[in-house]
């Protein structure tokens, strides 16, 4: 029978006597004792993994040690990583009787084998004396060598003829010892958690104020008017028609098909203004590349440049539009798939043959092009990036994005599209060779973006004379109308929207008299008979307006009259007439200024405005093009050029088809435009006059 020692008898005896807690942890003990042996064999991150946080007693005697054993000295919880094999000798000395020399403060245990650590967070909490801690009672007794009798009356014995005096506090001391350690661990943690989190919060309070510092003063109510964002500022989320027809028929019935499509192929390059398809060609450079050209004011300019193997295609493409056959550009697309003008170019074949599902897809795979070229520096969305439109290599870049407005508009997506018209102006928003001004007002009524386009016009009035377009001079009050009739505003600014709009409007229809009666032929209304038989809105004013005057008007009409349908709009309209009867029957003088004013404005539209209007395609603003226009050849990758375009590289002149009035070449040359005669020499049996026509590249 193996003898009982005092030390194990007291540490024993208080379980058969204290509260069913501690009787419990015994049974948890007794139920791990016959696995120690196997649990051992493990290795030690294994061992934490099965076992889960276990007590240093558990520990102890998961490898068989005892209490005492391990040695003391001042260098406690230092790692000792020695390679020979006499580190054991640095061991501190111990006194007479196995005690250790008072005054050695806190200390904890001496770690030989680093790998015998599994918890290393109860190490953490404080240093460790005997297997228990230095705030225990346990610790003073030891660090002290005072011979106290411990409070549970037991007595210290002899234990493998080793003198020294230990102190067993009883299970209760030891309980309460361990829940002031959980009260004060837990107490350490909420004090840590609060100070980091008030670290976190002021970091990022220095964040926000950094960013503030750098974009500007700092706005704690919402922004006025003029300190909103560019005017031309532009979204990237707005360009993706799928975030506005997610509003409309939500998510899962936008994206419900292209999910799977996407898990087929990905493609690591993405883009803001097209999303790239699994039936595309893979993309490969096509020689496309952008360069900055001058930065100055707060503006950089950019242009589009060609490389010679783009130069060459361009060539070849110029030959298949000189063909009048769109198989000769399907054909250079098979061997350049990524070639903008004549992507753009087959997509207005398509669209005449009514395949707009291929004419959308192929002007976004212009787009997606071009979008690779991109210079580091371009900026979409700044405002502040132009490109000069004289420049034929970036009027491929304009087109596309009108285009893709139009597909856009049609598809009824009126956000994305006014995204990208505000898009195509920012880009030389002086000059605007494609006159956006013309479009933009429609977009955003479309939209419902009413508070945009008043900002629009109230921040470029002064500046660009927009009240002088007819579009604006309409499409403005009625955005203040509109804005009169929503219900969540408050009453003052709706009554003030109104009065704005009623002041407006008047002022357009004394300007533009000649819009009333076919606007109200537009929209199927009958007008008064007091309005259709006075002087100032009869058949008089609309024929005695310029040409120029009646262009516009008819692009307006042609583009906008069903915005004014609606009967409220019809009923505040007819109300505004007969007000402006009145001024005009009353003999204002501002119906006398406008008239000369009318006379003098409009003697001849620029060529941006003629541009505009072949984009267009609306019947009645074609029908009122000057006769300068419609004979000229209009080519649809570039409608009417700049008079001073800058030409990077020229086209190499072509050698004459025509040689010696031959017949039978000018024959072939009307039938092929890129026939072209070759002399082949003569030959054994061949006469020397003899001479064989056969195409380039047969």
């Amino acid at each position: 029978m193996i003898p009982t020692t005092g030390r194990d008898f007291g540490r024993a005896a208080p379980r058969r006597r204290d509260a069913p807690a501690s009787r419990h942890r015994a049974v948890n003990a007794q139920a791990r004792r016959p696995l120690s042996f196997l649990l051992f064999l493990l290795p030690v991150s294994r061992r934490q993994r099965l076992l889960g946080p276990m007590s240093r007693r558990a520990l102890r005697r998961l490898r068989g040690e005892q209490r005492g054993q391990e040695p003391l000295g001042p260098g406690a919880l230092q790692f000792v990583l020695h390679d020979d094999d006499d580190a054991e000798e640095e061991c501190p000395q111990q006194g007479p009787g196995g005690r250790r020399a008072r005054g050695t403060g806190k200390e904890g245990v001496r770690v030989n084998n680093r790998f015998e650590l599994i918890n290393i967070e109860d190490l953490d909490e404080g240093p460790v004396v005997n297997g228990g801690r230095t705030d225990c009672p346990l610790t003073d007794t030891v660090a002290s060598g005072s011979k106290r009798r411990p409070q549970g009356g037991r007595t210290a014995t002899k234990r493998d003829g080793n003198v020294a005096d230990r102190a067993v506090p009883p299970e209760q001391s030891s309980a309460s010892g361990k829940l002031r350690k959980k009260k004060r661990k837990q107490k350490n943690k909420k004090n840590a958690a609060g100070e980091t989190s008030e670290d976190g919060l002021e970091d990022i309070g220095r964040i926000l104020e950094r960013i503030e510092d750098g974009s500007g003063s700092r706005r704690p109510g919402p922004p006025p008017l003029s300190s909103r964002k560019h005017v031309l500022y532009v979204e990237h989320r707005h360009l993706n028609p799928d975030t506005e027809l997610k509003r409309y028929f939500g998510a899962r019935a936008v994206l419900g098909e292209q999910r799977p499509r996407q898990r087929q192929r990905v493609y690591p390059k993405s883009s803001w203004l097209t999303t790239p398809k699994s039936t595309w060609p893979r993309y490969s450079k096509p020689g496309l590349s952008m360069r900055l050209l001058e930065s100055k004011k707060g503006r950089s300019c950019f242009a589009f440049e060609h490389n010679e193997e783009y130069q060459q295609t361009q060539h070849k493409f110029l030959a298949a539009v000189e063909s009048m056959e769109p198989n000769n550009i399907v054909v250079l697309l098979q061997t350049s798939p990524y070639h903008v003008d004549s992507l753009l170019q087959l997509s207005d074949a398509c669209r005449f043959q009514e395949d707009q599902e291929m004419a959308r897809d192929l002007v976004e795979r212009a787009l997606h092009s071009m979008e690779c070229a991109f210079h580091p520096l371009f900026s979409l969305t700044s405002g502040t990036c132009r490109l000069d439109y004289r420049r034929p290599e970036n009027r491929s870049f304009y087109l596309a994005l009108y285009k893709q407005m139009t597909f856009l508009e049609k598809r009824g997506c009126p956000r994305t599209a006014l995204e990208y018209c505000k898009l195509i102006l920012s880009l030389e928003p002086d000059e605007d060779p494609l006159c956006m001004l013309l479009l933009v007002d429609h977009l955003a009524l479309r939209a419902r973006s009413y508070e945009y386009l008043i900002r629009l016009f109230q921040e470029w009035e002064a500046h660009r004379n927009l009240s002088q377009l007819p579009n604006f001079a309409f499409s403005v009050p009625l955005a203040y109308f509109l804005l009169s009739q929503q219900a969540e505003l408050p009453e003052q600014e709706l009554s003030s929207a109104r009065e704005q709009a009623s002041v407006l409007v008047q002022q357009a229809l004394l300007m533009f008299p000649g819009v009333l009666m076919p606007l109200l032929e537009y929209c199927s209304v009958r007008p008064d008979a007091a309005v259709a038989s006075h002087r100032f809105f009869g058949p008089d004013a609309e024929i005695s307006q310029p040409p120029a005057l009646s262009q516009l008007v008819s692009l307006y009409l042609g583009r906008s009259h069903f915005l004014w349908k609606e009967p409220a709009t019809m009923s505040w309209l007819e109300e505004n007439v007969r007000k402006v009867l009145q001024a005009v029957d009353a003999g204002d003088p501002a119906v006398e200024a406008c008239e000369s004013r009318r006379k003098v404005l409009y003697q001849r539209a620029p060529r941006n405005i003629h541009r505009h209007v072949v984009l267009s395609e609306i019947k009645e603003a074609v029908a009122a093009l000057p006769p300068d226009v419609t004979t000229q050849s209009v080519l649809g990758f570039d409608p009417l050029p700049p008079l001073d375009t800058i030409y990077s590289y020229v086209r190499p002149e072509r050698l004459s088809p025509v040689s010696h009035g031959n017949t039978i070449a000018l024959f072939f040359r009307s039938l092929l435009p890129n026939y072209t005669m070759e002399v082949r020499g003569a030959g054994p049996g061949r006469p020397a006059a003899w001479a064989q026509a056969r195409p380039v590249g047969a």
